[in-house]
């Protein structure tokens, strides 16, 4: 299936694909577009359309699109990955930012990988290794 949000991804738009790929859609295809065709391009594509204004998998209800994927897709008895959003919640909410003692260093991370890498495509790839991290932090934590 094909993911369609927008492009220049940081925060969200990468920990979504991770999300994505690791638990709910193995073979996904992430496509990056400019904000005011993501809406245009997931129709035409018949894909699924996350982290943008309209979009099926946004936020909502105070909650990041990272949260939505998870309540959306049933995957809250994952603890780890409850608390992961936690950290990913406190980054990409801005007033919630002092809601995890992680959220501003992902949010750090977020920020300067923009700067870091002009690729798209090679910033979720070189993101997903900070998911995977923090993942498996997560599982320790809950497991000890």
């Amino acid at each position: 299936m094909k993911w369609v949000t927008r492009a220049r991804p940081k925060t969200d738009r990468i920990a979504c694909p991770w999300l994505i790929r690791r638990f709910i859609d193995p073979d996904a295809e992430i496509l990056y577009v400019p904000p005011t065709e993501v809406l245009q391009r997931a129709e035409a594509e018949g894909a699924h359309s996350f982290d943008a204004p309209g979009t099926e998998f946004t936020r909502r209800d105070g909650k990041c699109s990272f949260e939505v994927l998870i309540d959306s897709f049933d995957l809250g008895s994952d603890h780890a990955l409850v608390r992961l959003a936690q950290v990913v919640h406190a980054a990409d909410i801005v007033e919630d930012v002092d809601a995890d003692p992680l959220g501003a260093g992902l949010r750090a991370i977020g920020e300067g990988g923009l700067d870091a890498e002009a690729d798209d495509y090679q910033l979720l790839a070189r993101g997903s290794f900070v998911y995977d991290a923090l993942y498996a932090w997560c599982l320790r934590r809950v497991t000890d």
